[in-house]
């Protein structure tokens, strides 16, 4: 077997790899070999057929194995010997294409490799992290929301008229067309108006009532209501008001601290400073990670595998065209071109992607089963109901695992790197924070 190359321009390479008609013959043979002892044929006793027999009833096929065998074995050499890796899958085709048993077989191979990636002294790299202390004030108005939240209901004064946000109290009972329905009735039910429990217009024409009132409420059933009986249908709603009551929040004490969890409200003061703070510091770390890119984008300088970029650059173009139209969904559309700004942000992207993969190599980083079974347990709580799916899905599709832990794994990449870097930590106000996160969005 001889390979030899033919093209070798910056990342671009190719080969011709030539695989001798007597290797093929002889691997053809092998495989027949290895199987003779447990053929059976018509005419012979089990593992006694001859192999000039064999040959012909199974040599054709077996000599596409072969041929496919002795090309793949002849690619892995190669880039053992030469170290080389290609950016994307090699383009492989077969030159004589009139090939006949017996003939050699002629294989063109070409691909782009990956540069050498020069290396970067860490330690000289200068961050800048943000840091931001949750002030007092701020953490009063987080307590206030959670006593919201808690809130109780008391009675309002009688005779007072029923807001959005009051509780009213009612007995009611629900017809379609005279006939009481299953499900459509209840008494002392406590509903909040503006609450949306029920269906659409039911809470708003009780805005106004008082206790002791009744009132038929008249509504129509959603089309694509659960229960197909109901499904569209006008019903009315005989309702008797027994209370209406207005919102309290909860005191913020030691009483609203246990119903979150917290031994007394001296913990849930900590508990909601630390929870503020770990928002902020994840803010911060998303400006510290670009100032990261950029002082890592202005330190190297490498060739890069123009089909990554190519392909980078169509997706960016893609994307912008799709934000720029949202409402055209799919791929329905005139093709689209490629600026220059989405080249030179392509370029930017597989120069960092390439970089921080190798600087995560030689570091030896890796996400383990832990860190990757908990990102899909996260992105699997978007779809309630489905989370077994999602998650053999994901088991089934090497591409989406690949999605969800390349950000995993750059995450981990950037945490290495700055714990090798120069940090200065700078204490800045929330404004001035968010103002660093908003020019994020608009680079």
């Amino acid at each position: 077997m001889s390979v030899t190359e033919t093209l070798n321009e910056g990342l671009k390479r190719g080969y011709k790899i030539v695989v001798p008609a007597s290797d093929l013959d002889a691997k053809v043979n092998e495989k027949l070999a290895e199987a003779q002892p447990e053929v059976e044929m018509k005419g012979f006793r089990k593992g006694k057929v001859p192999m000039a027999l064999l040959k012909k009833q199974f040599g054709q096929r077996l000599m596409g194995e072969a041929m496919q065998e002795a090309v793949d074995g002849a690619m892995n050499d190669h880039f053992e010997q030469t170290g080389d890796r290609p950016a994307m899958q090699p383009e492989v085709k077969m030159t004589n294409e009139d090939w006949k048993e017996g003939d050699d077989v002629e294989v063109e191979m070409s691909y782009e490799a990956l540069p050498e990636i020069p290396d970067i002294d860490l330690s000289d790299l200068k961050l800048e992290k943000m840091v931001v202390k949750a002030s007092d004030e701020e953490v009063q108005e987080a307590l206030q929301s959670l006593a919201e939240n808690a809130q109780n209901f008391e009675d309002r004064k009688k005779g007072s008229k029923a807001k959005d946000g009051d509780q009213v109290v009612l007995d009611f009972v629900g017809r379609v067309d005279g006939e009481a329905f299953e499900g459509g009735a209840a008494e002392d039910f406590p509903l909040v108006l503006g609450s949306g429990q029920f269906i659409p217009g039911f809470e708003e024409q009780l805005v106004g009532v008082k206790a002791g009132e009744e009132k038929d409420v008249t509504v129509t059933f959603p089309e694509e209501y659960g229960a197909e009986n109901l499904a569209g249908k006008e019903a009315v709603f005989s309702c008797t008001i027994k209370e209406v009551k207005e919102p309290k929040p909860a005191e913020i004490d030691d009483d609203l601290a246990q119903k979150y969890g917290a031994e007394n409200l001296d913990a849930l003061k900590e508990q909601v400073t630390e929870r503020l703070e770990a928002e902020y510091n994840g803010a911060a770390r998303q400006v510290m990670k670009r100032g990261l890119l950029d002082e890592l984008d202005g330190k190297v300088s490498f060739d890069l595998p123009p089909s990554l970029v190519d392909a980078e650059a169509k997706q960016i173009a893609h994307q912008l065209w799709h934000e720029e139209n949202p409402d055209v969904e799919g791929h329905d559309h005139p093709e689209i071109e490629v600026t220059d700004d989405a080249r030179k942000l392509a370029e930017r992207r597989v120069r960092l992607g390439l970089l921080l993969a190798d600087i995560g190599q030689k570091a030896e980083v890796e996400v383990t089963d832990a860190e990757f079974t908990q990102a899909v347990m996260n992105q699997a709580r978007q779809y309630p109901g489905q989370e077994r799916q999602f998650f053999d899905f994901v088991q089934q599709n090497p591409q989406m695992r690949q999605q969800i832990q390349a950000p995993l794994f750059e995450d981990k990449v950037v945490d290495h790197i700055a714990e090798k870097a120069d940090v200065t930590e700078k204490e800045v106000s929330k404004e001035e924070l968010q103002k660093a996160v908003d020019a994020l969005d608009d680079a």
